[in-house]
């Protein structure tokens, strides 16, 4: 009988991100997957927009919600409701980045994290 594997803590909060963003449309979602680059401050940043400030800001509430519901975990820091124009949440092996367009265009993280494996969600 062949074992089941265990789906890791990482892949499951992964899992729980993409879907807090689909719950609320979010755009253009991709994970970076940055557990083989050396010194990097995570396991994965999942990066996506919306198209204004209120949408930012709902996806991100679905975000924790949706972690919580599947994880029972809190971030560890999130920051940027002030404005949402770009808002960060912060599950340690998980970072999760909620931009306006231009804002996300502007600081161009994929490009910052070019070596990283990328997963794109519909």
């Amino acid at each position: 009988m062949a074992k089941k594997k265990k789906k890791s803590q990482s892949s499951s909060l992964v899992d729980a991100v993409i879907k807090g963003i689909q719950e609320k449309k979010g755009q253009n979602i991709v994970c970076l997957d940055l557990r083989k680059i050396e010194n990097a401050v995570c396991e994965h940043f999942i990066i996506c927009d919306g198209t204004a400030t209120t949408q930012v800001g709902a996806i991100a509430d679905s975000i924790k919600d949706e972690v919580k519901k599947a994880t029972s975990e809190r971030p560890f820091h999130s920051e940027g409701y002030e404005n949402s124009q770009w808002i960060l949440i912060d599950y340690v092996t998980v970072v999760v980045h909620v931009f306006l367009p231009d804002v996300r265009e502007f600081y161009n993280l994929e490009d910052l994290w070019a070596d990283a494996e990328v997963l794109e969600y519909a």
